[in-house]
């Protein structure tokens, strides 16, 4: 079983610790929320995850699928079964939608080049009706429209647009554990909806384990989950069920943070939910 656990881990980022012993296990099936105060650390752990550079593991370990995950490069990462649903998609004007689903697929089979190669052994692009089938398969679960993959890549897109196509993706790609950093950011209560129910397919019809970080409980109205986590100042500070997601909604942060018995860091109000970034 493809399990991510995370043990005792430190992230830096240009000499400042972030992260100072987190300790988390998301298996496949199951949904995980983890929500903090602005500053927190929330997408410092996403990427630490997928291996950006910037972030630097100090101590630690992460393991997925039994395998070292830090001792892997992005892309076996990816190939792997982990997938991260960025909180801010970039654009990339001239490549539509379609050719960049397309080329992902083949990137994760491990594909270079154009996969022209006379190595049997080597991995094939996907063929061009396999592609279309795939691709009709997952537009019809996620309800995306048509003209949407048409498009050039996040150019000119609404936020409800890009984060639709990002879920578009993650459906095609089929990981066993997905990070979705922050992926209500930007989006309006109908496009909400639409991307969260999208997840939540994935999750119930494929067995995809999911890691929600998100500052607001609204998202989890669709995304329900069984796991909640508390991250302040680098740590995980009180875990339970989907309740304590809805008592952050009602109490905010610092009150529910010192029935844990945990005093709330200075620049958290007492109605404070969360702030913009992490």
């Amino acid at each position: 079983m493809a399990d991510l656990i995370i043990k005792n881990l430190h992230v830096s980022v240009e000499g400042t610790e972030i992260l100072s012993g987190i300790d988390l296990t998301v298996r496949k099936g199951e949904i995980h929320a983890l929500m903090g105060p602005n500053g927190s650390g929330k997408s410092t752990l996403s990427y630490a995850l997928m291996g950006h550079p910037s972030y630097e593991i100090t101590q630690g370990s992460v393991e997925f699928d039994g395998q070292d995950l830090l001792e892997m490069s992005v892309d076996e990462r990816a190939r792997l079964g982990l997938f991260l649903a960025f909180q801010y998609p970039q654009a990339v004007p001239g490549v539509s939608v379609t050719n960049f689903l397309r080329m992902a697929i083949n990137a994760h089979r491990g594909v270079r080049g154009d996969g022209r190669n006379d190595d049997p052994d080597a991995p094939k692009p996907i063929k061009i009706p396999e592609f279309r089938k795939v691709l009709e398969e997952a537009m019809e679960l996620l309800k995306v429209d048509r003209d949407l993959i048409r498009r050039y890549l996040n150019d000119g897109f609404s936020g409800g647009e890009k984060k639709r196509v990002e879920i578009l993706q993650m459906a095609l790609l089929n990981p066993a554990i997905a990070i979705l950093d922050e992926t209500d950011s930007g989006l309006d209560i109908d496009a909400l909806r639409i991307v969260a129910e999208g997840v939540q397919k994935l999750v119930t019809e494929r067995g995809m384990g999911a890691l929600v970080i998100t500052h607001y409980q609204r998202i989890l109205n669709y995304i329900e989950p069984e796991f909640v986590h508390i991250l302040v100042d680098g740590k995980i500070v009180a875990s339970g069920g989907f309740d304590l997601a809805k008592r952050l909604e009602l109490e905010g942060y610092a009150p529910v943070l010192e029935s844990f018995g945990i005093e709330a860091p200075a620049r958290v109000g007492a109605g404070e939910l969360a702030g913009t970034k992490a």
